[in-house]
């Protein structure tokens, strides 16, 4: 639930989750075989987040977890130099190669992802040492992918840091926190949709937003139809709900009866992917803006659609500027 509390000096959003490099086919429409060449990024969802906070001008942190290798290096410099993101929650893991994700648009407003996670992914280790408690306590805005609820020990590190961030506190102020799930589908991690079900649904109460498509609104609380998912979500606890509707928009809506439609911006989309996690970020910068629930959704569809009209993710994620603009630009046409 939402609470009042002190905040972390200087942080204002701590993502935790997966990462990865990305190489995105620059064919259209093409397969494993077909494809002749690929540009690289770094992504994972929760990563794509931090970078995308960071663009909008916010002070932004991950939790992760990469290989000691190249690849490792190139994701902890990137994240550091290029995209301004607080890096000191990345660990090293030893055991285990930093992962790839291979991006094929076909189509490519909903492309296909290649995880190469074998036998581990080193972001499938973090652990609640891994992070400042203090941090994970008083940060505004926490999010977490329920993807990391698929695996062991990043299991348990959700618990724990939800347990930290929700129990009872000592001290408080005016600064406000949100603990936001994002729903964050992706079967190749869970045995079936009933098991992903099973470990999110008893953590629903502990978060104060939840943001997720129908398909996924569907596996965890039985219902696509986005009122109906809406308003089982909001009966466990939480103060805030998104429902992504896809090219219907998006619908919004809060416990104390609040709804709200918000219309799509419309673009020729170059890759899908990453769409959903500039959404996710513009809402967080539109929180931390004392924004209503409305006003975050325009400003993250604008987003969004700005990264679907580019081929990247974390390297096309948008500037505060370019978003501010958008956003004007589909009121006044609207």
């Amino acid at each position: 639930m939402s609470t009042q509390v002190e905040s972390s000096p200087g942080l204002e959003i701590l993502t935790v989750g997966r990462v990865s490099v990305d190489l995105y086919a620059e064919q259209l429409n093409a397969n494993a075989t077909e494809v002749q060449s690929f540009r690289k990024s770094l992504g994972g969802t929760t990563t794509n987040v931090a970078v995308a906070a960071a663009r909008l001008g916010r002070r932004a942190a991950t939790c992760t977890r990469v290989g000691d290798d190249e690849f490792g290096n190139y994701i902890t410099t990137a994240l550091a130099e290029t995209f301004n993101v607080d890096t000191r929650f990345v660990t090293r893991d030893s055991a285990f190669k930093t992962p790839l994700a291979f991006v094929f648009r076909e189509p490519p407003e909903d492309p296909r992802v290649v995880f190469y996670r074998e036998p581990r992914a080193p972001d499938m280790n973090i652990t609640l040492a891994d992070v400042d408690s203090d941090t994970v306590i008083s940060v505004p805005i926490l999010w977490l992918a329920a993807s990391n609820l698929a695996y062991e020990p990043c299991r348990t590190a959700m618990h724990d840091m939800l347990a930290l961030r929700n129990a009872p506190l000592a001290w408080h102020s005016d600064v406000a926190r949100h603990t936001i799930l994002d729903l964050d589908w992706r079967p190749m991690f869970w045995p079936n949709e009933a098991a992903a079900a099973a470990e999110i649904r008893p953590l629903l109460s502990q978060f104060s937003m939840v943001i997720g498509n129908r398909a996924e609104c569907e596996i965890v609380v039985g219902t696509n139809d986005p009122e109906e998912a809406l308003d089982r979500l909001l009966a466990f606890g939480l103060d805030s709900v998104v429902v992504k509707l896809g090219g219907d928009g998006v619908l919004v809506g809060d416990r104390h009866g609040f709804r709200a439609r918000v219309a799509p911006i419309k673009v020729d989309v170059v890759c899908g992917v990453g769409a959903g996690d500039a959404f996710g970020a513009a809402v967080c910068h539109g929180l931390l803006a004392g924004w209503d629930l409305e006003r975050c959704a325009r400003f993250g569809n604008a987003a969004g659609a700005l990264v679907a009209g580019r081929l990247m993710c974390a390297d096309d994620m948008p500037m505060l500027e370019d978003v501010t603009a958008l956003t004007a630009l589909s009121l006044e046409t609207s």
